[in-house]
């Protein structure tokens, strides 16, 4: 009987386009391939035991003959290609209508009302990554304390305020009140808060970036679990792209080390229900990737040690994130999924699961809870026997 669920969500972790990619641009996409042929082979011992070598090739990763834990892809019936769609779909709400784009940057009206909630002018606007945008904008942020604004071409909007140009709480605030104004009809469901700190030359994203997402429109593993009183903990952005809805507990976004500490510290204090954290492992540059990925590959044992009989570990990812591609947007990829645990099944082949909603679903049939919308269970392969 499974009494406790894990979930290790790394933000852009792809492997391999899904058969829609090319709709989105992202044909031949393929997140961790790239990747490790960039850096030339990747070392990752523990996820490879756990099966990742079954799932994509990888340069520098193995196929393993007795994998310790099941394995599989997921896939997204989302339209759209964003961490919020990501999690929204693995919690059981798939977000079936695609929202308009903004390619070029935002429209006037748009601008127009950012520059009312932040009471100052816009700078940058234009379809980029972050990295790229601040690097261009610190200049003039700095002297004039124009707000940094970009755009992942979709349905998120992006805003960056140097905390010595406005005080954090304000920035949040203003970001809130952006969120409430940015309604219809610009089909804007997150403005993403990047608080930027140190001196000029070398200004860079704080940890503590906050999502100011819409609420999902419909029911979520959260909301049913909820209603059976199980203790539910998101860590990391996890809390923010629900809205907090249906979460007992929230652990705001910190860098990825301190997240998994804090997962693995809750193993004495929270004896069953879920646990989700969302880990931004993944870096702009390859090399830094490729040496984060093996951190946390190292550490990775560290929670594997701490399981117990009743608990599953699933590992995932939200959307691709294809290094490779010059604006290193979020890409229409599969994911990961990787599941294990003391009393459960080894080395069974999960398949291409078509909707990242089967994660929801196991879930919650796992943790007894009601019935999800969407998606189909594969607890059955995880039980041993």
């Amino acid at each position: 009987m499974i009494t406790r669920v894990i979930v290790l969500v790394i933000d852009g972790l792809g492997v391999g386009a899904m058969p829609d990619a090319a709709e989105y641009g992202d044909a031949d996409s393929n997140t961790l391939s790239h990747l490790a042929d960039a850096v030339g082979g990747l070392t990752l011992p523990t996820l490879e035991g756990l099966g990742l070598g079954h799932i994509t090739e990888i340069k520098g990763v193995r196929t393993m003959g007795q994998p310790e834990g099941c394995f599989g892809r997921v896939g997204f019936l989302s339209k759209e290609v964003d961490s919020v769609a990501g999690y929204w779909e693995m919690a059981g709400h798939v977000t079936d209508v695609a929202g308009p784009l903004y390619p070029d940057g935002f429209t006037p009206d748009v601008v127009a009302v950012l520059e009312q909630a932040f009471g100052c002018k816009l700078i940058g606007n234009r379809r980029a990554s972050g990295t790229a945008m601040v690097r261009e904008c610190e200049e003039e942020h700095l002297s004039s304390g124009a707000l940094i604004v970009w755009t992942d071409g979709r349905r998120t909007c992006h805003v960056a305020m140097h905390e010595g140009a406005m005080r954090r709480d304000e920035f949040f605030q203003r970001c809130r009140d952006a969120r409430k104004l940015l309604k219809d009809p610009w089909g804007i469901v997150r403005v993403s808060a990047h608080p930027l700190v140190g001196d000029a030359g070398a200004v860079q994203f704080s940890p503590q970036r906050r999502e100011f997402v819409l609420e999902p429109s419909g029911s979520t593993m959260f909301d049913v679990l909820n209603r059976e009183s199980q203790i539910i903990t998101g860590v990391g952005k996890v809390g923010d792209l629900f809205s907090g809805r249906g979460l007992t507990r929230s652990v705001p976004v910190a860098p990825w080390t301190s997240s998994l500490a804090e997962v693995i510290g809750m193993f004495r204090k929270i004896p069953r229900g879920l646990i989700v954290a969302g880990l931004e492992v993944l870096e702009s540059d390859a090399g830094q990737s490729a040496a984060a990925l093996h951190e946390f590959d190292r550490q990775l044992p560290g929670l594997l040690e701490q399981l117990r009989p009743g608990d599953l570990l699933i590992l995932t990812g939200d959307h691709g994130r294809d290094i490779t591609r010059a604006d290193q947007m979020a890409t229409r990829e599969y994911v990961p999924l990787l599941a294990t645990g003391p009393k459960l099944a080894h080395g069974v082949h999960l398949g291409i699961r078509t909707s990242a909603a089967d994660l929801g679903h196991t879930i919650v049939e796992a943790l007894q809870g009601g019935q999800l919308p969407a998606g189909e269970s594969f607890l059955d392969a995880l039980r041993a026997g």
